[in-house]
């Protein structure tokens, strides 16, 4: 793993897609363009978010996902026997249509916006699903690189929509065995690539104690969640904790939100990171990246033994968080952890979903560098 300085800065791991690569994606969704001409599409746009990131000052970089539809629906075309469905399509074959399409409009998601990956057949890994993305980006910088890939617990939600799964995988605990049989082979050959950090998205644990088992949110599709958050908290555990077992030499990270779909603060979920910490505490990764720069996270919560990425800026807003106020925000981690311990990142991605940009890049730039110009105050201090 290559050296970071104190308080390294870094993101979640998306980055708004120019408009070329935006009609790329939908002329190769479409079979109108070979993998070949998209991929010089995507090359560029990955080269000018690297740039981005660079000039901002940002330590642990990534690719920016510029070759994902969005942060979990990426792995279609990657693995067999998983296609994208729009939620226009799933709520044509979903039995509960009247509350799902409550769903949709409850929580400003158009349904033709998103796609999600549906496990229509036996799956397994066609392709690598990142170590491409990581080994384009690897001869383009020398600083440090971050990979982020859907955890195993969001996959398994995302791809078991019952209406169309059940047929091949009786239940979503038959498709978890073979989503951690991928995503173990998956960080192992990131490992052996020799990517630095490696961070499992799973924001779907927010949504099981903030609802406690009553909302299913579109997020992942989220059809096939059990009524027990406690229920549903082990067993996401089992599978992060399986996927990450003998993995050594890398860094790992999971990353939990409460939502990165709209502008709307009022639709995106709120409640403290408290309730989660038995479970954080039994997750075997080295760091925790979490929201703090919204005040619907809730007070700072600190799991034992772990490092912290904490979130400093909202990628949502328009504004840019001055650099004092992001300051006192790491001071006030400073108080319950070392400084070794604490990375600074937003709270999320700037385009978590393709075609739903967060913000523009050069407001994600702009917020980037304020983190920068704040970690240098912190490494003077």
């Amino acid at each position: 793993m290559r050296p970071l300085p104190p308080f390294p800065v870094t993101t979640v791991g998306s980055w708004p897609r120019p408009p070329e690569l935006l009609r790329a994606l939908s002329r190769k969704q479409r079979g109108q363009l070979s993998q070949e001409a998209f991929d010089r599409v995507a090359d560029a746009a990955v080269l000018e978010a690297l740039r981005h990131q660079e000039s901002s000052g940002v330590d642990l970089v990534t690719d920016g996902e510029q070759r994902r539809d969005n942060f979990y629906s990426f792995v279609a075309e990657k693995l067999e026997g998983v296609r994208l469905m729009s939620l226009a399509e799933m709520l044509d074959v979903v039995e509960d249509k009247a509350g799902f399409e409550r769903i949709l409009q409850t929580l400003d998601v158009p349904a033709f916006s998103i796609q999600n990956p549906t496990c229509v057949g036996r799956i397994a890994r066609r392709a690598p699903l990142a170590v491409d993305e990581y080994l384009f980006l690897r001869q383009h910088t020398d600083r440090p690189i971050k990979v982020p890939l859907p955890g195993p617990y969001l996959l398994t939600r995302a791809m078991w929509v019952q209406e169309v799964t059940r047929s091949i995988y009786p239940t979503k605990e038959d498709l978890a065995e073979d989503v951690v049989r991928v995503l173990r082979e998956e960080v192992f050959a990131l490992r052996d690539a020799g990517v630095d950090f490696i961070q499992l998205d799973e924001p779907v644990l927010a949504e099981l104690v903030f609802t406690q088992g009553q909302t299913r949110t579109f997020m992942c599709a989220a059809l096939a969640a059990r009524k027990d958050p406690q229920e549903e908290l082990a067993f996401a555990v089992g599978l992060i904790n399986r996927v990450v077992a003998g993995l050594e030499g890398v860094r790992t990270g999971l990353h939990i939100c409460r939502g990165n779909w709209s502008q709307k603060e009022q639709t995106l979920l709120r409640g403290s990171y408290h309730p989660l910490v038995p479970t954080l505490d039994r997750i075997d990764v080295q760091q925790l990246v979490l929201e703090y720069a919204t005040p619907r996270a809730g007070d700072l919560v600190v799991v034992e033994g772990k490092e912290l990425g904490l979130g400093v800026v909202n990628p949502r807003t328009p504004e840019v968080e001055g650099v004092e106020g992001i300051v006192a925000r790491v001071r006030e981690a400073l108080r319950h952890l070392p400084p070794e311990r604490i990375f600074l990142n937003p709270d999320c991605g700037f385009g978590t979903f393709s075609r739903r940009p967060m913000n523009t890049p050069d407001l994600a730039a702009r917020k980037l560098a304020s983190v920068a110009e704040a970690a240098a105050v912190l490494r003077e201090g």
